[in-house]
């Protein structure tokens, strides 16, 4: 199946499936000599891994982090780096009573027409649970970015109906929407339980800050950095919108109030987002990003089966009642493995 890579000079392979035996990844592109511990990897798996909080799937995973290869004596040695999580709490029968059944919202009826066969178990290959793999990739990628000074911050910005209204990163990771308003976290996490109660769900923004990007980073005309930045996001299964800077806002501004002007000290203001024509201008680099409610929900609805016949479906099973909390990992590892193949091929370009 194509599709499964993503990046250039730092190149990432994906592979595994919900409830198979296990998800991972194949990195190629590290930096010899990178000091890389299953350790560090997985305090960002942590971060991702379900059954976290009473707004999480209560599925157990401890995604353990093995690295079966590309790595001697603790360093990276350049070959390609092999992370494998193994499933321990897959549980594929709760799949069998619907598995002729399109779910709604989900990818059940067009991996069937463009294969002709699919994964009914927690929807196979196109599951959240492939997401794992990223984080780990991500992880790497952000010891390679560390290293040159960039940092990425993601969190909820509004998550079922309630919007931040203050940011402050010290509370990010001290409440379970990881939201960067603790009393709209409060009223988000209140509002989802009452959702999760009744078997539906809910969406939401999560909104990406990015530190300590040097000027002059991208690949025009079509590999633009938020071009690319798009792309990682827009790859997540929930994601269905993405904005930089004051993105749609943009459309009821006027060119006088949307240019960022220059003085002799830089840029007066980023309405761009930290990107111009594709390039980064060195400002802080700030995306949204837009998550759907989560597709499985137990609220009956219509549908039909294999054999095109109208019918009911109820998803029963351990599902997030919104996808926000866990989703936040996962778009810095994104957004960290989209720099590393940047700022590689940038190197490259000027050797």
């Amino acid at each position: 199946m194509a599709g499964n890579s993503f990046g250039q000079a730092f190149r990432i392979t994906t592979f595994g499936e919900s409830h198979g035996g296990a998800v991972g990844v194949v990195i190629d592109g590290v930096t010899p000599g990178l000091e890389i511990s299953e350790l560090e990897i997985q305090q960002d798996m942590d971060r991702r891994k379900p059954g976290q909080s009473s707004v999480t799937t209560p599925r157990q995973e401890e995604d353990k982090v093995s690295i079966m290869a590309g790595i001697f004596e603790g360093k990276a040695t350049g070959t390609p780096l092999f992370i494998v999580l193994y499933n321990k709490d897959a549980r594929p029968e709760a799949y069998d009573s619907i598995k002729n059944l399109y779910r709604p919202g989900h990818a059940d009826v067009t991996y069937d027409k463009k294969y002709g066969i699919r994964d009914y178990r927690g929807s196979g290959r196109a599951s959240g649970r492939e997401t794992a793999a990223r984080v780990a990739a991500g992880a790497v990628a952000k010891k390679m970015m560390k290293e040159k000074g960039v940092k990425v911050v993601a969190y909820t910005l509004e998550a079922a109906g309630y919007k931040c209204k203050t940011f402050d990163e010290s509370v990010i990771e001290n409440n379970v929407v990881r939201a960067c308003d603790s009393e709209a976290a409060a009223l988000m996490t209140k509002r989802i339980e009452e959702l999760a109660e009744m078997g539906d769900s809910c969406g939401g923004i999560i909104e990406c800050r990015i530190t300590g990007v040097k000027a002059g980073l991208g690949e025009p005309v079509f590999d633009k950095l938020d071009a690319e930045l798009a792309k990682a996001m827009l790859s997540l299964g929930a994601v269905k919108g993405i904005e930089f800077g004051k993105g749609f806002e943009c459309v009821s501004m006027l060119g006088s109030e949307h240019n960022d002007w220059m003085d002799k000290d830089g840029f007066t203001s980023n309405n761009a987002g930290g990107i111009l024509g594709g390039i980064s201008t060195g400002q802080e680099i700030i995306f949204r990003i837009a998550v759907k409610p989560t597709s499985s929900i137990s609220v009956p609805q219509k549908t039909v089966d294999k054999k095109g016949d109208e019918t009911e479906i109820v998803t029963k099973g351990r599902h997030d009642p919104c996808i926000c909390p866990r989703i936040v990992p996962v778009v810095e590892a994104m957004a960290y493995i989209v720099l590393a193949d940047q700022y590689k091929r940038q190197a490259a370009m000027i050797e």
